[in-house]
């Protein structure tokens, strides 16, 4: 049953971006309105608990909680993570896609790495986009003479 449920969401979340990288500005603004949406629902969830919980009703939070709308905080969070989950942003949004890419390879965290490493990994990559430059030249080159051939 989770396979099923997983499977669905997963091609739902890749048509969803798939849809969304056709327009980027509509895309980031409702990445944004998912972000501010569950740091809000965090937000009002953790006010609530400390109002209800840690000061026994003393106004220390920073928005009014007398109101007794408890749900305002939660309902926040889980409809700012859907939307989140749903377009493919929630975890290079909290996690990061270096972090990501670093922990697949098995790479230290930036902080980690001496200022040697990290000077020997911008050469190399320095390196590697010279040698696509270079690959891409020579396609180009190939390119023309194609063309040329054919006229």
């Amino acid at each position: 049953m989770y396979k099923i449920v997983y499977r669905f969401f997963d091609k739902l979340e890749d048509s969803v971006r798939g849809w969304f990288s056709h327009y980027p500005i509509f895309y980031a603004v409702v990445g944004g309105v998912g972000v501010v949406l569950f740091w809000r629902g965090v937000w009002h969830t953790t006010d609530y608990i400390i109002f209800k919980i840690g000061t026994r009703g003393m106004a220390l939070t920073s928005i009014d909680l007398n109101y007794g709308m408890w749900w305002d905080g939660p309902v926040s969070l889980i409809f700012g993570a859907f939307i989140l989950l749903i377009i493919g942003v929630f975890v290079s949004n909290f996690i990061g896609n270096e972090i990501l890419i670093s922990g697949l390879k098995g790479g230290k965290k930036i902080a980690e790495k001496t200022e040697k490493e990290v000077e020997t990994e911008a050469t190399e990559l320095t390196h590697l986009k010279s040698e696509v430059n270079e690959t891409l030249d020579r396609l180009k080159k190939l390119q023309n003479k194609l063309e040329n051939l054919k006229n």
